[in-house]
């Protein structure tokens, strides 16, 4: 199974409170707290993401 190889958001802050995705495999996009690197991972697919993604743009979604 291929590891997932995270990156901070873009909107991350000097406290390291932030979160973490994984975008390096096809079917599935991994998020996950920074502060707990070796904990919970939440997996979705790539629409269920862009469609979360595309209602934070709309102002559906409060960060």
């Amino acid at each position: 199974m291929p590891m997932f190889e995270y990156r901070k958001s873009s909107y991350s802050n000097e406290k390291a409170e932030c979160v973490e995705i994984a975008t390096n495999i096809p079917t599935t996009i991994a998020v996950r707290d920074s502060k707990n690197p070796n904990g919970p991972s939440l997996n979705l697919r790539p629409a269920t993401w862009s469609a979360f993604q595309a209602s934070l743009s709309a102002g559906h979604l409060t960060p």
